[in-house]
Formats: structure tokens, C-alpha cells, sequence
């Protein structure tokens, strides 16, 4: 709090003020088609004009708890039943699809910005992959088509994991080069197979515990999920495994459970995770100095392109080969890889281990990460429209329906909208015949 040279009243009165503004900022962002979380950046950029800021290892934190909270919530909401149809092109993605990515923009990178060759596949390993919260903010409340929203949000939730992996690595190689490839390689496979094994393994223990265990109290039931979530990375990432990966499957296993109060843990979870996502983006915001940023627009634009144009396109295409995708749909899968804060959290790593050009890369990697999803998330819809991938039109629901979770049923309240000229309407309800739904 010294650090940041205001009192304890005043940090309490900027902490509501900044969700109060993120609040109101995803409204207008809304409006004008623009991604929220570039304006929640925006606002951190702003508020660093008046507030010194510069914790690598505080932002580090907090971007992991905040990952753990975003990708927890994403899993949650996530269909098995539609995840499950596109779980290998959306693996594929997540690992060979990443790796070609930060191969091309890391080839690039070492040209543009003059650095080694360790130092350009860092660079590309770091923007490698799309961003959970992200896709999930920008494709939210679009009504694109089932197969590729789902595609997206399995590889977002399942592609972190590589690029820390990547990161990680290469951050060894380049402290001591002498490190082992083939070890690398067991490292790899030990982390990605040890976090599935764990996600499922908490996952089950975790439904077993919320349906067992009697709390005194409805609203610790979604704090008792949060804790599982927590404690799945924290226990996964102690044993060498993939912590992020390990609490996207268990996600995955319990809100495609019949657990108890069910829906008060995804509300209440939905809510949590905008709050950190608000103030994630807003702290990455605060860690940029702008006047640092002019002097790498040029070689930030252009790696910005590569990324968009050549780099994610070309590994979309050959992680798709031999997948029942068009190509209409492979070229939309290619410019909806959002990246967003897991690039820039894992900027911060470099900065952490004292590597020589850890700045030059952090500010790239930033103005990277806004300008192309700046430009990516405000022209998704135009272009969805103009491929022809639209789905139905997703009904805007006229009434919200405040319920008090009564935990364990086998029973679930729907809403519908009856028009003025149906054959019910103003008729008694006690006069209505209603069909039993399979």
C-alpha cells in the first residue's frame, strides 16, 4: 500500500471505483463493438499518470489467481456435450497450432527487434497462444455457430498450459543452455497428461464433497468450489503438472455434474470472475509506461500483422488438416485467436529472471496483445456475418428470474415469451394443457 503511495481509505475508494468504471466500460464497449478488455487496459494506462506502479511479481501473482478464477468459470459453463465433438481439433490447436505459431512469430521477432534466437522464440512462445478470458469476454454474447465457439473456448481454456510451458523452457535454455532437450520433451508430456490426471481426480473428489458434505449455509457452497479450483492448480503445479490445464478439466467435471446448488456456484462464480478480470486487465494496464510505447509502434504493428496474418492463419490451416472444417470456418478460427492477458502475464516472466531484453520484450508483447485484439475483436462479428457462420439469433430473455437455490432437484424453471396473437395468451393458467418435455 506504501508502495503505492496512498492510505488504506483511498485504495479502498479506487478499488470501487475501478469496478464501477469496468462495470460501465463493458456496457459501452458493447455499444461500440469494441472488446472490453482493451478499454479496461486503457483505463490502467490512464491511471498510471497518477499511480507508480511497476511490480512484476505482484502482477504475476494476482494474473494467476485471476486465471485460475476466469478459466475455472469458463469450464464450468462449458457442454461436454459439444465440447467433446471438437476436443481433438481443439487439442491439436492447443499444442501444434501453438507451436507453429511462436515458431513463424518468433523467426520474425528475431529479425524486427535484433534479438537472439532464444530470445525471438520467447518472444513467440509468449503470444503463442489465444487467451481464455478473452475469447470468452469477445465471444460471449456473440450467436456464432455452436461448433466454432466451442472449438475456440476448448483450445483458449486448453492452450495456456503450452505457452508456459514454453515460456518456462526457453527462459531455462537461455539462463543454461546446456539443459537437456529430450528431458524437455518428458517434461512436456509429464506436465499435460499429470494436469489432466489431476483435473479429473479433484474434479470427482470435488462433486463428491459439494453433494456430501451438509455446509450450514447455501452461499459456502460456491466458496467451497473456488477453494477446489485453487487448490487443483496449487497442488498440480507443486507436483510439476499443469495447473491451469488441471482446473480447466475439473471444471469441466463439475458443471457438467449433477452437484448440489449447482446454480448458485456458477453465479455466483460468473460474477467473481468479470470482477477479476476487470481488475486483472486494469493492473497489466498499470504496469505499461505509454511514453515507453512510442518508441516500438513500428516493430509492435508489424509483428501485430505477422501474428494475424501469417503466423496464426498458417498454423490454424495445418492444425486443421484432415478435420471436418471448411474453409470459411478454418479462416474464421484464425482471426478470432484473441490474445489478451495470459501473453502479458507471461511478459512478466522474463522481467522476473533478469534476461537482458525482458523490457524491450514486455512492451511489444503489450502493444502486440492490444493492437491485435483491438482490431480482431471489433471486426468478429462483420466478418462472421460476411462468411456466412452466424447461428440463430440467441433470445434476449424479457424477465430475470431471482431464485433461491434449493440445492439438489430434479426440477428447472424456464421462461418464455408469449406473444400478444398466441392461442393461450390471457388465458388462466388452470385452463392451460401442458405436454411433458423429454
Amino acid at each position: 500500500m506504501d508502495n503505492l503511495g496512498f492510505d488504506a481509505d483511498s485504495f479502498i475508494l479506487l478499488f470501487s471505483a475501478l469496478l464501477i468504471i469496468g462495470v460501465l466500460t463493458t456496457k459501452f464497449s458493447n455499444r461500440i463493438g469494441l472488446p472490453s478488455l482493451v478499454l479496461y487496459i486503457v483505463v490502467g494506462m490512464i491511471l498510471n499518470k497518477f499511480i507508480y506502479y511497476d511490480s512484476a511479481s505482484l502482477t504475476k501473482l494476482f494474473g494467476i489467481l485471476a486465471l485460475i478464477i476466469i478459466i475455472f468459470e469458463g469450464g464450468l459453463n462449458a457442454k461436454w456435450i459439444s465440447i467433446r465433438k471438437v476436443i481433438v481439433p481443439a487439442g491439436v490447436l492447443a499444442t501444434i497450432g501453438v507451436m507453429i505459431t511462436a515458431g513463424i512469430v518468433g523467426i520474425f521477432a528475431k529479425l524486427i527487434l535484433g534479438l537472439s534466437w532464444l530470445e525471438g522464440m520467447l518472444f513467440g512462445a509468449i503470444v503463442g497462444s489465444t487467451d481464455a478470458a478473452a475469447v470468452f469476454a469477445v465471444l460471449g454474447n456473440k450467436n456464432i455457430r455452436p461448433k466454432l465457439t466451442s472449438t475456440l473456448e476448448a483450445e483458449s481454456g486448453t492452450n495456456d498450459p503450452m505457452a508456459i510451458f514454453l515460456t518456462t523452457s526457453l527462459i531455462a535454455f537461455i539462463e543454461s543452455p546446456d539443459n537437456s532437450l529430450g528431458m524437455l520433451l518428458l517434461s512436456f508430456f509429464w506436465e499435460m497428461g499429470f494436469g489432466l490426471v489431476m483435473g479429473l481426480i479433484i474434479g470427482k473428489l470435488a462433486i463428491w464433497s459439494i453433494n456430501k458434505i451438509n455446509l450450514d449455509s447455501s452461499g459456502l457452497y460456491p466458496v467451497f468450489a473456488i477453494a477446489f479450483a485453487i487448490s487443483t492448480y496449487s497442488v498440480t503445479t507443486l507436483l510439476h503438472g499443469s495447473g491451469l490445464l488441471a482446473v480447466y478439466v475439473m471444471a469441466l467435471c463439475l458443471g457438467n455434474s449433477d452437484v448440489t446448488y449447482r446454480f448458485s456456484i456458477v453465479r455466483f462464480n460468473e460474477g467473481f470472475a468479470w470482477m477479476m478480470q476487470i481488475l486483472m486487465f486494469v493492473l497489466l494496464g498499470l504496469l505499461v509506461f505509454p511514453d515507453q510505447l512510442v518508441h516500438i509502434v513500428w516493430q509492435g504493428l508489424a509483428l501485430s500483422f505477422i501474428l494475424m496474418i501469417i503466423a496464426r492463419p498458417i498454423g490454424v490451416a495445418i492444425s486443421m488438416i484432415g478435420f471436418n472444417f471448411t474453409g470459411k470456418e478454418v479462416l474464421f478460427l484464425s482471426w478470432a485467436g484473441f490474445r489478451g492477458a495470459v501473453p502479458i502475464v507471461l511478459a512478466t516472466y522474463p522481467m522476473l529472471a533478469g534476461l537482458e531484453n525482458s523490457g524491450l520484450i514486455f512492451n511489444v508483447v503489450f502493444f502486440v496483445v492490444l493492437t491485435s485484439t483491438l482490431i480482431q475483436g471489433s471486426t468478429i462479428s462483420p466478418l462472421a456475418n460476411k462468411l456466412k457462420l452466424v447461428g440463430e439469433k440467441k433470445p434476449k430473455i424479457p424477465h430475470n428470474l431471482e431464485l433461491v437455490s434449493l440445492g439438489k432437484t430434479n426440477a428447472e424453471i424456464y421462461g418464455f415469451e408469449i406473444d400478444k396473437h398466441s392461442g393461450i395468451a390471457y388465458k388462466k393458467f388452470k385452463k392451460l394443457i401442458f405436454q411433458r418435455i423429454h
